[in-house]
């Protein structure tokens, strides 16, 4: 097989980045643009030692679960199960999960269907969920701005300001900043010369009190015609509850910088998550899909077999989302969170819905050392909630929970590769896993949530 050939594949799986997966001549060919169950002609892209990479020219056999693909931004390469209906979606997703599993020599895990949330039909929602965007803006050679994200393995941005994932109430802020950056003739920034003022609009949305939140990132200590720019958002806009300019000067691919300025209103949003209330700055972590993680939580909640006891120690807490929930069905909550902006939004959080036996301290979880330097109490927990990066967690921390005796370790990931990997770590270390239990916060795109209790065995 050599580049440029055109070949005939039968295409036997779909991986999680939306390739199709063949075999010719020995070696795995991934293919773009094409199913599962297809029999395609296709032309030869790159051909490496042991893969080959190719794109799809004709579907000759169609596959049943094919569906059409009307997304207005098809070149960002985001959604790897557009072409698929969402059902065969979900299969797949769970197939990755057990392959995941299998690869880190877990052969007897129990992973049960996908859980999506549904709408008032009983259909699942898997367009519009996404309350958080961040979208870097362009200018084409003709001189049009360009909101969007960017293509897969590129610098370059693909229009994409009415993506079907983002919530709807995205687009039409969209619009009156890029006719505001048109009128006003901005600059974009360059990543060659570092020169350019605008580079992200970044929003954010309460799912259940509709506050948006807006950012705009630039190259610069703020944007010309402010005062103007505030007006018209705000005349247009009456859901905007704060307008920030994020300063990013640095040539890097990290999107927000560290300082923040606020042009009008408040530098939070307010929403409710399982009944508490939540302030969400823009650099803490919250989950993109406020339906989903609500389940996910609520799972969460049943495998920690809270008894009103426990000290509950929250790895990883961000704004406290989790722990705060469970509040309620503890003796005490203590949270970790490495983001400062994020301990204070949890602080708050306790604070202003009345819950008293929460404590949330700045610290690294992934750093045993430094986890418990900070925490004034007395710490012996009976429940750890784990809800790292997609990183995962590390082998230190899970050492260290284990020589803790946790009774129980229950684990929220958005990566099942990593927690498979940790969950060998933990099974090494005395504990038994249990089932592990998928939710969809990502419809579309190639990623899945799980939770998974482990509990340490009576033996131990």
């Amino acid at each position: 097989m050599r580049k440029n050939d055109v070949v005939i594949l039968t295409v036997t799986d779909l991986n999680n980045l939306g390739f199709g997966v063949s075999h010719h001549e020995g070696l795995a060919v991934f293919v773009a643009g094409a199913v599962d169950g297809e029999t395609v002609e296709a032309k030869v892209l790159t051909v490496k030692r042991s893969y080959a990479v190719a794109k799809t020219l004709e579907v000759l056999t169609p596959s049943p679960d094919r569906v059409g693909d009307d997304c207005p931004a098809r070149g960002c390469g985001g959604c790897a199960y557009r072409t698929v209906t969402y059902a065969h979606e979900t299969r797949l997703k769970r197939n990755y999960a057990e392959h995941a599993f299998r690869k880190a020599g877990i052969t007897d895990a129990v992973i049960h269907p996908v859980v999506t949330p549904v709408d008032s039909d009983g259909q699942p929602l898997t367009a519009g969920y996404r309350n958080k965007a961040q979208f870097p803006v362009s200018l084409t050679p003709e001189g049009e701005y360009r909101i969007g994200f960017y293509a897969a393995k590129s610098h370059r941005v693909v229009e994409a300001a009415a993506c079907p994932l983002q919530n709807p109430a995205f687009l039409p802020i969209l619009e009156t900043l890029r006719a505001f950056f048109a009128e006003k003739r901005l600059t974009v920034w360059d990543e060659t010369s570092g020169q350019g003022l605008l580079r992200h609009i970044y929003l954010r949305r309460g799912e259940e009190t509709g506050e948006i939140l807006l950012t705009l990132v630039v190259n610069g200590e703020g944007i010309p015609h402010e005062d103007e720019l505030v007006r018209r958002l705000r005349e247009n806009h009456p859901a905007l509850v704060g307008i920030l300019v994020n300063r990013n000067n640095e040539k890097t691919n990290v999107i927000c910088g560290d300082t923040y300025r606020t042009l009008w209103g408040r530098d939070y949003l307010v929403d409710t998550l399982c009944g508490v209330r939540l302030k969400i700055r823009p650099a803490a972590f919250y989950q993109v899909n406020h339906a989903a993680a609500t389940l996910l939580y609520r799972k969460a909640r049943e495998l920690a077999a809270l008894t009103g006891k426990e000290q509950l120690l929250d790895l990883y807490c961000g704004i406290g989302s989790i722990g705060l929930s469970m509040a309620d069905a503890v003796r005490e909550v203590i949270g970790v969170e490495i983001e400062p902006d994020a301990v204070k939004c949890a602080r708050e959080n306790a604070a202003e819905s009345g819950i008293q036996n929460a404590y949330f301290y700045r610290g690294d979880a992934g750093d045993p050392g430094q986890l418990l330097a900070g925490i004034d109490r007395p710490l012996h927990p009976d429940v750890v909630i784990l809800d790292p990066p997609r990183k995962g967690s590390t082998p230190e921390l899970l050492t260290h929970l284990a020589t803790l005796s946790v009774p129980r370790i229950v684990y929220i990931s958005c990566n099942v590769e990593t927690l498979a990997r940790d969950a060998v770590i933990l099974r090494q270390a005395g504990y038994r896993m249990g089932d592990i239990h998928l939710f969809d916060l990502f419809p579309r795109t190639g990623h899945v949530e799980s939770v998974v209790c482990l509990e340490r065995r009576l033996d131990n």
